[in-house]
């Protein structure tokens, strides 16, 4: 599979969010790129996140925003695979802004899908989540009509255009906002951690093994379909009790002295998460790292096959979601997040001068000059 990247031209939207830069990462690291384009609205971010790749002659970074139409034509010129990252993802924060959160999860994804279309991209791959399964919030509805575009923009596919899929997956733990370095801060404070429900359960990933099955998506998809990624379940008060454990005496207190507080469900939460519908099983596919959700309306125009080396059933017993999956133990869930380095702070990588550089000759020297 690594193979498939050598000779393409890939873009990144969303490039200094925790998905787009793993994807930034792992593509210039481990899939040998032709050349990849990363753009992103946070200016500072995305400053520090050039320096961090200056070393990679054949990446490029730019300011833009998904809204922008015409900024996303001109940088998808030449491209031959998009992945698209960019989203607004924070519940509470859509939630009170409904009208940014459509701005840019939905139109924003049509934005992206016209332009894969008007510059000949060969595929798109949408990045969504659980919370588009039988949405409760904003964030969830948009994400579920930015699947619904995707599905869409297949189903109006005329020859050999665009293939558009989108991939589906729950928690990424260690990612900014999640719950790992939050419930990091209240215990080096002495507590309380605050949970919503001791019964809550979630899916878990790490950020580098979620990245590297959304790559895997793109190279298998056939057009249409969502990639549902397989991952394990815990209980979010077996995480709030492993951490203690692990990060107390770290801190300067003891484990039992960290108290545990319940706090209440916030508005458009799930007490467990869904990655796929009860609607969706009947169109199903089993892989082995996946389940792929073939679409409802399949192409007006042309025939896809949904054929995948890796096929292990096409009949779906229930649907997916963290009530009906078997959460780890404490002591596998210890594992997981020891294997993953989850309980290490995350150290903002500030440039020395010797570090920083300016783009000069290396830039004017590129062969591709169409995004300058």
């Amino acid at each position: 599979m690594h193979d498939f990247f050598k000779s393409k031209r890939v873009l990144v939207t969303g490039a200094c969010g925790t998905v787009g830069k793993e994807l930034t990462r792992q593509l210039l690291e481990n899939y040998g790129v032709r050349e990849l384009i990363g753009i992103d609205n946070n200016e500072s971010e995305l400053f520090f996140l050039e320096q961090e790749f200056s070393n990679s002659g054949n990446a490029r970074f730019f300011l833009g925003d998904i809204r922008d139409f015409n900024k996303l034509l001109t940088k998808f010129k030449q491209m031959d695979v998009v992945f698209h990252t960019a989203a607004y993802k924070h519940v509470i924060l859509c939630e009170r802004s409904p009208f940014e959160a459509v701005q840019t999860n939905i139109l924003g994804v049509n934005n992206i899908i016209a332009a894969a279309r008007a510059t000949g991209v060969e595929r798109l791959i949408f990045t969504s989540s659980d919370k588009a399964v039988n949405p409760t919030s904003v964030m969830g509805t948009s994400k579920l009509m930015g699947e619904r575009l995707i599905t869409a923009a297949h189903s109006n596919l005329r020859d050999n255009g665009t293939i558009y899929a989108a991939t589906r997956f729950g928690n990424v733990l260690g990612s900014r906002g999640s719950v790992i370095p939050i419930f990091r801060e209240q215990i080096r404070k002495g507590g309380p951690v605050t949970l919503t429900d001791p019964e809550m359960t979630r899916f878990i990933m790490s950020i580098r093994e979620a990245v590297r099955l959304v790559i895997d998506s793109a190279i298998i998809a056939k057009g249409g379909e969502v990639f549902v990624t397989k991952m394990p379940v815990i209980k979010i008060k077996d995480l709030a009790e492993v951490m203690i454990e692990e990060l107390a005496e770290r801190y300067g207190h003891r484990p039992q002295d960290i108290p545990i507080e319940i706090i209440g469900f916030k508005p458009g939460e799930k007490i467990y998460e869904e990655l796929m519908s009860h609607e969706e099983i009947r169109r199903t596919t089993e892989l082995k790292n996946y389940f792929a959700v073939l679409p409802a309306f399949r192409s007006l125009y042309c025939s896809t096959v949904y054929k995948y080396e890796d096929t292990i059933s096409e009949t779906i017993d229930q649907p997916y979601n963290s009530a009906n999956e078997m959460p780890l133990s404490q002591d596998e869930l210890k594992t997981f997040i020891h294997r993953n380095n989850l309980l290490e702070e995350d150290i903002e990588r500030y440039y020395t001068p010797e570090d920083r550089y300016w783009p000069n000759s290396s830039y004017e020297k590129s062969s591709n000059p169409t995004h300058r």
